[in-house]
């Protein structure tokens, strides 16, 4: 089985300050907290990150730990800090002082009504690389709008060609838009960490984010003038190229070669189709996809699903079957490559959990943290004492709702 690295990633000695909430935000922290940063969680007093209370194990939430905070907070220290209190304000100036990175996902203008914005804190330190993640950039006529993950997927387009001709629009279903901006501010930040002479402001939009990864389908429409459609589970640039019926399930082939397509043929023993005109080229093959697509299935449909991607793939057929998440997170493939992180004891959760690790090794060994999501407020007292306060103000910061 594959090893994970421990916390002394590329990142280590990296110091970064999470002010954020519920997904895009706490996402791009677990990636650099992954990669070996120190990241401390700062929360709201009494009731920390909404996704304390999100998710399918309701008893979890009712504890605040719920599956939704747990998904992405391993590796982080909470400290709650009040910062409408301006002994708050004062305690995250400090950490500042000591920091190399803030990341923020509220609105703009929120943090500067709060007296701790980039203007401010860059004077705690020049070097600050200061991240703030919205919903549409910090500028902009839509800058003030609140933004969710559902609420960007529809104005990006991606709804418009998600789904096929029925059931569009249709969102994906997992969180697209936040992931994919949390993975950016993440990218983002790192190349700021490498700059010769650091410090900046960092306006990373989700909506930017999103069109920047949707690839063909906007420069399909900016260079051809082709305006995006749903597909459904068909590659409009191929065929046979889509999700094809099988005995038990789906299974996705992508023979987007003509190579591939005359071994696809054969195999299924339809060498007649390689010599009918309908599928004679790419183009005939495309503009018929719908009539090839039911010749295949007369043979597809004889056996199960990863039988034919066994097949296939041992030939140079790309094939996959249709699986679904409890499958793929059973399989070998995930499983021995150290993808999953176990902690025996998460606190306040009275039992063992298993969460996700960041998507890519370094030198063959998965980057990993050591302790698991943290208790609110549970490293309050620790992190002040290092800032110089002393137990006394502590516990009259504690006392009066400061903490």
């Amino acid at each position: 089985m594959t090893e994970a690295v421990g916390s002394a990633g590329p990142l280590a000695g990296v110091r970064v300050l999470d002010l954020t909430n519920v997904l895009a935000g706490p996402f791009a922290c677990h990636q650099l907290a992954h990669l070996g940063a120190e990241v401390i969680k700062i929360e709201a007093v009494g009731r920390g990150d909404l996704a304390r209370d999100l998710g399918a194990d309701p008893g979890l939430s009712k504890r605040q730990m719920g599956v939704s905070f747990l998904a992405q907070n391993a590796g982080k220290m909470s400290l709650t800090l009040n910062l409408k209190d301006p002994r708050g304000v004062e305690a995250l100036k400090r950490l500042v002082a000591h920091s190399d990175v803030l990341v923020e996902n509220f609105r703009p203008g929120v943090m500067d009504r709060l007296k701790v914005g980039y203007g401010v804190l860059k004077l705690e330190n020049p070097r600050l690389i200061y991240c703030a993640i919205s919903g549409f950039g910090q500028d902009g006529p839509w800058a003030g709008r609140p933004a969710y993950d559902q609420i960007i997927q529809g104005v990006s387009g991606v709804m418009s060609i998600t789904g096929d001709a029925e059931s569009a629009p249709m969102r994906a279903g997992y969180p697209l838009a936040d992931t994919i901006g949390g993975l950016t501010a993440a990218m983002a930040i790192s190349a700021a960490l490498n700059a010769e002479e650091r410090g900046g402001f960092i306006d990373v939009s989700m909506l930017e984010s999103v069109l920047a990864t949707m690839g063909w389908a906007v420069s399909n429409y900016l260079v051809a003038g082709v305006a995006p459609k749903p597909n459904g589970n068909e590659n409009p640039t191929s065929a046979p190229s889509g999700a094809f019926q099988c005995q038990d399930a789906l299974l996705n082939i992508a023979a987007n070669k003509d190579e591939q397509w005359r071994d696809l043929a054969r195999h299924l023993g339809r060498e007649d189709l390689l010599e009918n005109e309908a599928f004679i080229n790419r183009e005939a093959r495309k503009a018929n996809r719908l009539r090839l697509k039911a010749e295949l299935e007369t043979v597809l449909t004889t056996k199960p699903a990863r039988d034919w991607a066994r097949e296939l793939n041992a030939i140079g057929v790309p094939s996959g079957a249709v699986m679904t998440v409890p499958e793929i997170l059973a399989h070998p493939q995930i499983r021995d490559r150290a993808f999953l992180a176990r902690f025996a004891d998460a606190p306040g959760v009275g039992r063992a959990v298993e969460v996700a690790r960041i998507g890519a090794m370094i030198d063959g060994q998965r980057p990993s943290v050591s302790t698991a999501p943290p208790a609110l407020g549970a490293d309050s007292a620790a992190i002040l004492g290092e800032l110089g306060y002393s137990p006394e103000q502590i516990d009259i910061m504690r006392a009066e709702g400061v903490i």
